[in-house]
């Protein structure tokens, strides 16, 4: 699948800051569960943080191939950074497309210029793949909205300056879930527990409690209601950016598995030469590549028109993939491959979260099936 000029130029970019700050820090950043900041300020200045913002709020107003690539290539490097920015993107996309014109004016020029880091507030402890089942509440009184609850799993939730809550109106009417600007200064809004987490570690995902927050009527983003159907249009580019993360991280352990495969010698020759290392090499570089396919696909599809099945094909294949590739690169680096000397170590641990988060695989073959029977 060919690309732009323009396309191949803005992969070199990321490529190329990858190499020079991303990977540099990834080592300590993950031992000491501590996001690089100095590293975000460097994709700030790359226009990286207003990716998907339209220019006239000065943002690059990527299409949605574009913002495919910045992912992949982001995740090579980090998936901890790469994800901090697909979720940031989240929020200014919900600013963007449901927003009005004060809000978009208000919030989205600094954001493009990486600060405040945006989160994004839809799962709870109990309503995870099913979101309508939860209990955080936003009541009307007196022209502002006073809200109430509790949000797990929020990545950035540490360092984030605003928030994009999904909450009801009314908690004991599941229809009536809706979406909410909070700025994360406001008087009641505290960060709960950090999580302690298998990977992803560098990324800071927390818990948010809401106590008596209020927020003016003005900073509620969608029609009363209507707050699922904008959190699944705008998850729907979220999954193609995770798809397109796992496909970047599958590539980094594939391309760490080849080099140590050509090098490692053994039986008088190097391991790559052997025909069970060398075949899944292949498998490799097979499921990579379509995986790779399937993502761009999917952000070709979503241009015109919200394509949920091709996202969650996307979504499901490249990050069992990713899985299953880390896997492969740590088998192929055999007793060194359990230890922290080499990346394939991380990757394995990071993977797994690509097959969770924004959907788990079994969500998503739920949404492809219902639209093969629909």
């Amino acid at each position: 699948m060919e690309l732009s000029d323009e396309q191949e130029l803005i992969a070199e970019t990321v490529r190329d800051f990858v190499e020079r700050e991303v990977r540099p820090a990834v080592d300590d950043a993950d031992a000491n569960q501590e996001f690089p900041e100095a590293v975000w300020d460097g994709l700030a200045e790359l226009g990286l943080t207003g990716l998907t913002v339209p220019e006239t709020y000065g943002g690059f107003e990527a299409d949605q191939l574009t913002y495919s690539i910045a992912n992949e290539e982001l995740a090579y490097g980090h998936l901890s950074l790469a994800t901090a920015l697909s979720v940031h993107c989240l929020a200014t996309s919900c600013i963007n497309e449901f927003g009005s014109e004060s809000i978009k004016s208000e919030w989205l020029p600094e954001m493009v210029d990486g600060r405040p880091v945006g989160a994004f507030a839809l799962s709870e402890e109990n309503a995870g793949s099913n979101p309508a089942e939860m209990t955080t509440e936003a009541r009307l009184e007196d022209g502002e909205y006073v809200i109430n609850g509790k949000k797990q799993w929020i990545t950035n939730g540490e360092r984030s300056g605003v928030v994009i809550l999904f909450a009801k109106t009314d908690r004991d009417d599941p229809d009536s879930v809706t979406q909410f600007l909070v700025p994360k200064d406001a008087d009641g809004l505290e960060v709960g527990k950090k999580e302690d987490k298998l990977g992803l570690r560098a990324s800071d995902t927390t818990t948010l409690l809401f106590d008596d927050v209020r927020i003016p009527e003005s900073y509620r983003l969608t029609p009363v209601g209507d707050g699922l159907k904008a959190a699944f249009s705008i998850l729907t580019g979220g999954r193609i950016a995770i798809a397109s993360q796992a496909v970047g991280l599958a590539q980094a352990a594939l391309d760490d598995a080849v080099e140590y495969a050509t090098e490692r010698e053994q039986f008088g020759q190097p391991i790559s030469e052997h025909q069970a290392i060398a075949h899944k090499l292949a498998d490799m570089q097979t499921d990579v590549q379509a995986a790779r396919l399937l993502a761009r696909d999917a952000a070709r599809r979503n241009e015109d028109d919200v394509d949920p099945m091709a996202a969650s094909m996307a979504k499901y294949f490249a990050s069992e993939t990713a899985v299953d590739v880390a896997n492969e690169a740590v088998q192929i680096h055999g007793g060194y491959g359990y230890t922290k000397d080499f990346d394939v170590e991380r990757y394995y641990r990071d993977a797994k979260i690509t097959t969770i988060y924004e959907g788990t695989s079994e969500i998503q073959k739920e949404v492809i099936a219902r639209h093969l029977t629909a």
